[in-house]
């Protein structure tokens, strides 16, 4: 590999077209392609940020040091594992597969082969997660709203994989334990997939979360509420902002709404997540360290995400009487 990194984006659409943008952008990157079934979006977006377009990602195998696949969901495991076979690190949009044993056999592969899988959760390059990480300790009870409105470029997958996975991530990087207990319900509205969900997961630590997620709200919303010891914590990741309401100390606290406690308000500066996230795998490739979040990262959310899929599954088979 030499000083110039030369990479590819599989899948034009929406993220794809961004991915190009940033890659475009970087120094000592040289975006040579961008890929898409759909001719005439490849040839869109390669002419707005100066590369080929290519029909086919085959064309790109061989030819590039890394790639972000940002197709399709269900084509995430094929394309990922054919730039594998052929020595290139892979940039795979959540959710990373549809099955564990997608994931699985994708982990297994770059690790055979020496490369790297960054999953894009990209809620983990907001400016907000990263002022609060070393505020967060050992939280009790979590409470998450993702809503959205209702998107036609995002029905190939349930809102839970969709959307709501990015909380799942999150909660689950704040709480560092294993989830033991998942229940979930939810249902289709527009599209022939779960378009509004709500799961309760258990952690082993004793914390429990409350994750909601919807495609099909009247306004948007990116919100979640944390409570440990001492605090609770207030997340607006739309925003940037937070505040963080724990016991007071010292003589600071007179005019505080509530005796005893005290109020700090957070707003991170204007940040780029997906320039970040692309950088940091651009600098996991170059200097072959782990990315934020690895393979395993990605696929222990899908993980908890289907398993929320099979209660909801569960749940409207017992509302409609047929049998588990």
């Amino acid at each position: 590999m030499g000083a110039e990194l030369t990479v590819a984006v599989v899948g034009a659409g929406y993220l794809g077209r961004f991915h190009a943008q940033k890659y475009r952008d970087m120094s000592d990157v040289k975006l040579i392609g961008v890929a898409d079934v759909r001719a005439s979006q490849a040839g869109r977006v390669a002419a707005e940020v100066g590369c080929d377009a290519f029909t086919g990602h085959q064309d790109l195998l061989g030819r590039v040091d890394a790639v972000s696949v940002a197709a399709s969901t269900p084509a995430h495991f094929a394309i990922s594992r054919d730039f594998l076979t052929h020595g290139a690190d892979v940039m795979i949009e959540k959710p990373m597969t549809t099955t564990l044993d997608q994931a699985d056999a994708l982990i297994d592969l770059a690790q055979h082969n020496g490369r790297i899988i960054q999953v894009g959760h990209l809620e983990r390059y907001n400016p907000v997660v990263k002022a609060l990480a070393a505020r967060v300790n050992d939280p009790r009870f979590i409470e998450s709203h993702r809503l959205s409105i209702f998107q036609p470029r995002c029905t190939d997958v349930s809102v839970v994989l969709d959307l709501m996975i990015h909380d799942i991530d999150i909660i689950s990087s704040f709480v560092r334990a294993p989830v033991e207990a998942v229940q979930a319900a939810g249902i289709a509205v527009i599209t022939s997939f779960t378009d509004i969900a709500n799961a309760r997961l258990q952690f082993t630590n004793g914390c429990v979360a409350n994750v909601t997620a919807s495609r099909v709200a009247l306004k948007s919303k990116r919100r979640l509420r944390l409570f440990q010891k001492n605090a609770y914590l207030s997340i607006d990741f739309a925003d940037r902002s937070a505040k963080i309401i724990h016991r007071a100390t010292g003589a600071s606290t007179t005019d505080a709404p509530i005796p005893g406690v005290a109020i700090d308000e957070i707003q991170a500066p204007p940040g780029d997540a997906l320039a970040d996230e692309l950088a940091d795998f651009v600098d996991a490739v170059r200097s072959r360290r782990p990315p934020t979040v690895t393979g395993q990262i990605g696929r222990n959310a899908l993980q908890i995400a289907l398993a929320v899929m099979e209660q909801i599954h569960l749940s409207t088979d017992r509302i409609n009487g047929r049998p588990s």
